[in-house]
């Protein structure tokens, strides 16, 4: 019987995504590489191939010293002194397609496998809870993303290319060097003994320094975004100077990893063995010409042969350093993709459409490691069509409630007592539910907006995507007053919204939100204090339109307007997390005292 796979718990999953080994970097990696088995193949013989002709030349070479020496007796000398040239020409011919057909090959696997990662790790992300990127910073995530993955390109090409080129660059030579004369191994044996023991010193000395630079580099990069996110708070509170003193403090640690890494590559010894070798081998090769052991042509060959150890002890410097970022770059990247997340889309759940009851039992919440409950024992019941009104203090639980109904975050146990506690909708448990049926039914508008750096129409149609109209999204505009404002913008419903919508007012954001939610068709829409910066007549044209349209859906209504409470089925006012009073405005304002006093603060 086959063994059951076990997917990671994700919100969003693409079902023909393939799946990556996520054990250790080394094994991502090659389960990437896996998929492009015919280019890897192409690369192993072009480069393998590419070196016997490396190696082939230095023996032609030698051939040709012995015809011209005389060592080498032959009738035509002229004539093989052609051929021998002939064959070396064919031997930079063929050297240079078969390194061609290596190069272009690695080359596209280490862009694909840069592609795939990078799409991995966004496919990743979006799959991750609320929770999870509310612990993230964007800057690190952003240079994961970009850096890392790029590193992990450079490992394949020309990491990976130049590491296997120095191997066949060491064995095919020496395996040349055993035809020409046994004992002429010694001082390349010699080398390699050597070379294996500096090398892995050098790789072990550089492996925590690279990951140091990696780790350095990320810090830079999410102070340096966290700086220009909010440059408009840097600038309002004249804090210029303590950023400025932030980005320089991570930039002289990112400088420092750096010079570390450079004192460990400035310690690298195989340059200085592989001259040693050269003139060990040199010095034994015209010891045993002397003897009359070997040839003016073996020589030759033999030190041609030598010069091309030289290659690898050079290379392995660069080489080692592109393999070791490029696996603390995969280190990295499988940090994001290794967290786990609470939630699952749960793709074989329960899809229906919603007619919008919604029912709280016994509903807790711990948000990350708090000490305490944000919610506890939260019950009410709000039924197909009905508008609750959700009042309380600052920090009183009503956002986190709110943000529970859609799963943005999961309900709790947050102790024995409240282990019952579930949300249903038309029955359901909101855990059964298929994540994206859920969430495609509940429209949330929050009082901070947020909007795509695109056009005004598509920030209406996000969500939605081709699947509506221009008819359309004008209609939802008109109704959630919006129309007027967008056709005075040059380009009308084309016209490009700053990134995060900066280059329109708090009520514009808001109002293009609300047509967003209207165009949506939700069958549960939560408001969280989404009217705070529209001015009053046009709130009241707002909350007509919302009125006509919402018959029937579920709203939940984060405010402290009176005008909006008075048109709410029920209120339920919280305190510290739990239901401390319910009923409608007028029953409340006779009956609870702490009622009176909140709306006795605000401008109502």
């Amino acid at each position: 019987m086959a063994a059951q796979i076990t997917l990671p718990k994700t919100e969003f999953r693409v079902e023909s995504a393939p799946t990556y080994n996520q054990a250790d970097p080394v094994r991502w990696v090659l389960s990437h590489l896996a998929r492009y088995k015919l280019l890897l193949a192409a690369f192993f013989v072009g480069m393998t191939v590419t070196n016997i002709f490396n190696a082939t030349i230095p023996r032609q070479i030698g051939a040709a010293f012995g015809v011209v020496t005389g060592e080498t007796t032959i009738p035509d000398p002229y004539y093989a002194i052609a051929i021998i040239a002939l064959t070396l020409v064919g031997l930079a011919v063929g050297r240079f397609f078969c390194d061609a057909l290596a190069s272009f090959s690695m080359e596209m696997v280490a862009k694909r496998l840069e592609r795939d990662g990078r799409d991995e790790l966004y496919l990743n992300l979006l799959g991750k809870s609320q929770t999870f990127h509310n612990q993230q910073r964007v800057g690190d995530i952003m240079a994961r993303a970009a850096n890392d993955v790029r590193f992990v390109n450079e490992m394949m090409m020309p990491g990976f290319s130049l590491l296997y080129d120095s191997m066949m660059a060491i064995f095919i030579p020496i395996l040349f060097i055993a035809f020409i004369d046994p004992r002429l191994l010694l001082a390349p044996l010699t080398f390699c003994f050597f070379y294996y023991f500096a090398v892995r010193l050098y790789m072990r000395q550089l492996e925590p320094v690279s990951e140091q630079v990696r780790a350095r580099f990320g810090d830079m990069n999410a102070t340096l975004n966290e700086a220009v996110s909010g440059i408009e708070v840097v600038k309002a509170t004249s804090q210029d100077k303590q950023e400025l003193g932030k980005f320089l403090r991570d930039a002289r640690r990112y400088r420092d990893a750096f010079v570390k890494e450079g004192e460990v590559q400035a310690r690298y010894l195989p340059t200085l063995l592989i001259g040693i070798a050269i003139a060990g081998g040199f010095l034994q090769a015209v010891y045993l010409y002397n003897l009359g052991e070997i040839s003016i042509g073996d020589l030759i060959a033999f030190m041609g042969l030598m010069w091309v150890l030289r290659w690898p002890a050079f290379s392995s410097f660069f080489t080692f350093y592109l393999v070791q970022m490029g696996l603390a770059g995969a280190g990295r990247i499988l940090e994001l993709l290794q967290t786990e997340t609470e939630l699952d889309e749960n793709a074989t759940g329960h899809v229906a459409p919603m007619r919008g009851e919604l029912v709280l039992e016994n509903v807790s919440f711990r948000h990350f490691d708090s000490g305490r409950d944000l919610l506890h024992r939260i019950s009410f019941i709000a039924r197909p069509g009905e508008t609750i009104a959700i009042v309380g203090q600052t920090g009183s639980g009503k956002t986190t409630l709110t943000k529970l109904v859609n799963r943005t975050y999961d309900v709790n146990d947050g102790g024995p007592e409240a282990a019952s506690g579930r949300i249903t909708i038309d029955g359901r448990d909101i855990r059964d539910w298929n994540m994206h049926s859920l969430r495609s039914q509940i429209s949330i508008i929050e009082q901070d907006i947020f909007l795509f750096s695109r056009s005004v129409a598509e920030n209406i149609a996000f969500g939605l995507g081709q699947q509506v109209s221009r008819e359309d999204i004008i209609r939802a505009a008109k109704e959630a007053q919006a129309h007027q404002f967008i056709m005075n913008f040059k380009d009308g419903y084309d016209t490009i919204v700053g990134e995060r919508g900066v280059t329109l007012s708090g009520g514009q954001r808001q109002r293009i939100a609300i047509a967003r939610a209207l165009l949506t068709d939700p069958r549960i829409l939560i408001l969280d204090d989404a009217t705070s910066a529209v001015d009053s007549a046009t709130e009241d044209e707002i909350q007509k339109a919302i009125k006509r349209i919402l018959e029937g859906r579920t709203t939940l209504l984060i405010t402290h307007r009176l005008s909006q409470i008075r048109r709410a089925d029920r209120v339920l006012l919280i305190r510290q997390g739990e239901i401390v009073a319910q009923g409608t405005h007028h029953e409340l304002m006779a009956s609870s005292e702490l009622y009176q006093r909140i709306f006795a603060r605000y401008d109502i």
